[in-house]
């Protein structure tokens, strides 16, 4: 299977330790495949970018502060068809669903995706404590 990861909101620690342990994990025990979404949720619209994923691009990311993906604060459903869109750039990119780490606003948003039909996983992370 081929699965999207991102990252979105504020930087935190652990962000990149999760990206690794997904990477690593599902190539080692699953054989699927990743990509990242640059900057949340952003990443995955039209407009986005994103990279390959393997265990080689996260070696040694453990040490580094923030995220490798970047962050942002976007949320698709502030745009009409912000749900169309992430389900389009995920049929184009032959992905079959998104692990989305964040906090309030990213997981809310990767909840009315799921309530919508498409596959996200949610990774709680705060930088509020809370």
């Amino acid at each position: 299977m081929r699965f999207g990861v991102l990252t979105g909101g504020g930087d935190c620690p652990g962000l990149n330790a999760v990206i690794r342990a997904v990477v690593r994990k599902g190539i080692d025990q699953y054989g699927h495949s990743f990509i990242g979404f640059h900057d949340g949720w952003r990443g995955v619209l039209p407009e986005g970018g994103f990279e390959p994923l393997t265990i080689e691009s996260t070696r040694g990311i453990l040490h580094r502060g923030g995220t490798i993906l970047g962050s942002s604060r976007t949320n698709p459903f502030r745009r009409e068809d912000g749900a169309g869109e992430v389900r389009g750039g995920l049929e184009r990119l032959g992905l079959n669903g998104v692990i989305a780490i964040g906090g309030e606003d990213t997981l809310g948003a990767a909840s009315r995706l799921h309530q919508e039909g498409i596959p996200v996983l949610g990774v709680p992370k705060t930088i509020d404590n809370d």
